[in-house]
């Protein structure tokens, strides 16, 4: 939301005239990962919601803000409760916002094991401060700058290795920011399918219906997951409707024609938000003038629920696809995506063969049994002909949209076409090296990758499950107001 409220500030001169010394006032951190020698075409920002009770300085928050925030003192804890990749193709004409979920389990660098995606940051902020105190360091301001820092590269480091982009800039909001933002910008109008009463936790209090909120109601808002449906994932769709609507006002430029306005504008963005110290803003806000509220979109990636909010797996090859389609030109992107919806309505209608080109016992059987239960069409398992070193599946010439498919229930294998494999149906042949799902430890237990990482699960029932995907519906644009959960 800081963001974007520093984007539009380039749309009028008054604007720029009135924050030209933004850039010398906001706190800067070196962040940044080395920059790769290839361009991927966009400009990628990460923007982060940090539940810390501190300023952008890092200073605790009093005790009369926090009660203005409706925040104990004791919460938060460096956790990155909002985690949103922009997506801003060269051009800048549009932008594509992807939330990811904070309770997404995934593999994270250097060896820190499988997590909540919300605590890569916290966790490598502590291990950082503990290394720092054991090696002598005593200045407690010293201490907490420089382990922030490492908490928020290895963020970035997270980030970039679930979407496979290279992060250009950085900007961290927190509670107190948000909450002076919305306040100066009179509020925005959201709207409620039904009356909530989370009083006990975020403190959100609303009526059904369309409304105007701001200050500590529009935390409240972004903030409540107890008592939602979906849990997390309905307070992401809570936050990519606010942040249109907050975009739609702002765009309108009825704030950028206040003086007064502006000046306290000014004041929040320097308290409220942290960037990387290389982002030259204004620079950037100039670039971006060309966006117009409609050209704004919000989306959330690929994932699987497999019981409620807390778990949440990905596929990281799919949510890598899901990210680099963003930069494609909307009429390209749809054409995409409707050859992934039809190729899914293909799936249960595709019969898969399984080969066994390794030398581990009943391998073919049990990644049959996996690509069933994910709903394809049983066919045979069978030992391959002869020996192999790498996996491949194997598909009818002009079928390779439904091979992938398959070749990603086993962890992104190789996919090539052939003339001998009959229409409808996908061979898999599991090479010496295949360690994806199927595989056996010795207990005898199936293990399956979550995101990349292998871990023991016992072996279900033979029979297909329902697959509860949030993917594939449509996103929120900053052009309106849609009433949510």
């Amino acid at each position: 939301m800081a963001l974007i409220s520093v984007v539009i500030l380039g749309t009028t001169g008054y604007a720029w005239g009135t924050f030209r010394n933004l850039n010398s006032g906001l706190q800067g951190n070196d962040v940044i990962n080395e920059t790769l020698t290839a361009p991927d075409g966009a400009t990628d920002i990460l923007l982060i919601g940090n539940d810390s009770r501190t300023d952008a300085q890092g200073n605790p928050l009093p005790d009369e803000v926090l009660s203005k925030l409706r925040a104990s003192d004791d919460g938060g804890g460096d956790l990155t409760d909002t985690m949103i990749l922009v997506r801003i193709p060269n051009g800048g004409q549009r932008a594509s916002a992807v939330s990811f979920p904070r309770d997404t389990r995934v593999e994270m660098p250097e060896n820190y094991g499988t997590h909540k995606l919300n605590s890569a940051y916290a966790r490598a902020k502590a291990e950082a401060a503990d290394n720092l105190k054991q090696q002598g360091l005593t200045d407690q301001q010293v201490i907490e700058q420089r382990a922030t820092t490492r908490g928020q590269k290895f963020l970035i480091k997270t980030i970039e290795r679930i979407s496979g982009v290279h992060i250009d800039h950085y900007a961290e909001v927190n509670l107190l920011g948000f909450y002076r933002v919305t306040k100066v910008i009179g509020g925005v109008k959201v709207c409620l399918k039904n009356p909530v009463d989370d009083s006990e936790y975020s403190g959100a209090v609303f009526p059904a219906g369309p409304q105007v909120i701001k200050g500590a109601d529009a935390l409240a808002f972004v903030r409540q997951r107890h008592g939602l449906p979906r849990g997390d994932l309905d307070r992401i769709v809570r936050q990519q409707v606010f942040m249109s609507a907050l975009a739609k006002k702002i765009l309108s430029r009825g704030t950028l024609s206040n003086p007064a306005k502006l000046s306290e504008l000014v004041d929040a963005l320097k308290d409220s938000i942290v960037l990387d110290k290389d982002w030259d803003i204004l620079s950037f806000a100039q670039k971006m003038q060309g966006i117009a509220a409609g050209n704004i979109k919000f989306h959330t990636i690929p994932l699987e629920r497999t019981g409620g909010s807390g778990k949440i797996t990905i596929d990281r090859q799919e949510v890598q696809r899901f990210v680099d389609n963003l930069l494609l030109p909307p009429a390209e992107r749809k054409a995409r995506q409707q050859a992934a919806a039809a190729a899914e309505e293909k799936r249960s209608r595709t019969t898969v063969n399984v080969y066994n080109a390794s030398d581990v016992g009943g391998l073919a059987g049990r990644v049959l049994d996996n690509l069933t239960n994910e709903g394809f069409d049983r066919g045979v398992s069978a030992n391959a002909d002869s020996p192999m070193s790498q996996s491949v599946v194997r598909y009818a010439p002009g079928e390779q949209a439904v091979a992938k498919l398959a070749a990603s229930e086993l962890g992104g294998l190789a996919t090539e076409a052939s003339d001998t494999v009959e229409s409808g149906s996908v061979e898999v042949y599991l090479g010496s090296a295949y360690s994806g799902p199927g595989t056996r430890n010795f207990a005898g237990d199936r293990t399956v990758r979550l995101d990349g990482m292998q871990q023991s699960k016992p072996r279900p029932a033979q029979q297909p499950h329902p697959r509860q995907q949030d993917q594939g519906k449509q996103p929120i644009t900053a052009g309106g107001v849609p009433c949510v959960n």
